[in-house]
């Protein structure tokens, strides 16, 4: 069994890089791993099924991790070094640094979905719309004095901008049509730096989708603030609407642009489908956001 470490020296403030981990990992008993890295992939075509990928970055870095680990077979473990880092909050990662090299070190292993759109698969959120932007245009100094909410920070500086788009949202069990502010269909339970999605996890084998309509900065806010204070989508709103599936998709009057784990990806129509148990990961848990409620109706929000 081999170790590969794969460092992003861009990801996050820069301060947890190559030999920062390296001095860890090794202190936790792991065999000096390879250190390799995405821009020269000679190495990828001997990574075995018994392989551990450990990837030091951020969700970007992980999703590329991730791609490599189902096609070899192989184990991905994640050091969160990156801005948002959500997908490492589905597993509810220890913090410190001897600590989670010492869980790699013993193996401990978790199966989590994947979300494959076609041209490629997405662990967290692909962003449709408004929520595209973050990707798009935020970064660079601000970025990295802001941290995680530089998402927050771009948003709302454009919020009263937008008029919204025409789509039609496809799930198993419904159908909604409207003009809409930002469409997000995930995979995982968070995205953004840690918001959460209402009733989720990234191993119950479902996508949720989440669509705004276009709305007033003060009914927006609203709407996030129960959300975040009650743990789910509210069963009546005119701002929100909540679906579930294992497909979803997303067409649009026009082509719009999608992004999928902070990166531009491809244009809208857009199908996603919910591999379900797909991907191997180190970690002692699945975070799950889900209440106890009985509705099976398929879309939680849509008034």
């Amino acid at each position: 069994m081999t170790y590969w470490l794969v460092c992003n020296p861009k990801a996050g403030d820069g301060e947890r890089g190559r030999e920062f981990w390296l001095e860890h990992l090794v202190a936790a008993g792991i065999p000096k791993p390879e250190c390799c890295d995405f821009e020269d992939m000679e190495w990828a075509a001997r990574v075995g099924d018994q392989d551990t990928v450990i990837i030091a970055g951020g969700d970007g870095s992980v999703n590329r991790g991730a791609r490599l680990c189902r096609e070899k077979g192989a184990t991905l473990a994640v050091l969160p070094s990156g801005t948002a880092n959500d997908f490492a909050r589905n597993l509810e990662l220890p913090a410190q640094p001897d600590a989670l090299c010492q869980l790699i070190a013993s193996g401990t292993k978790q199966w989590v979905d994947v979300a494959d759109y076609g041209n490629g698969i997405f662990l967290n959120v692909a962003h449709v719309g408004f929520g595209t932007l973050p990707a798009r245009e935020s970064g660079g100094a601000g970025k990295r004095i802001l941290g995680r909410f530089s998402y927050v920070v771009e948003l709302l500086r454009r919020v009263n901008a937008k008029r919204g788009f025409r789509a039609t949202i496809r799930c198993e069990k419904a159908v909604v049509s409207g003009r809409w502010l930002t469409i997000a269909v995930a995979s995982g339970a968070f995205f953004g730096g840690g918001n959460e999605i209402p009733e989720a996890s990234a191993n119950d084998g479902q996508l949720d989708v989440i669509a705004v309509r276009p709305r007033s900065l003060f009914q927006l806010l609203f709407t996030f603030l129960i959300v975040r204070l009650n743990k789910r989508a509210p069963k009546r709103t005119s701002t929100m609407v909540h679906m579930k599936g294992q497909h979803c998709s997303v067409h649009t009057g026009k082509p719009k642009t999608v992004t999928a784990d902070g990166d531009v990806v491809s244009k809208t129509p857009l199908d996603v489908i919910c591999l379900r148990s797909s991907l191997g990961v180190i970690g002692t848990k699945v975070v799950s956001t889900s209440a106890a409620d009985d509705r099976d109706d398929g879309i939680f929000g849509s008034f």
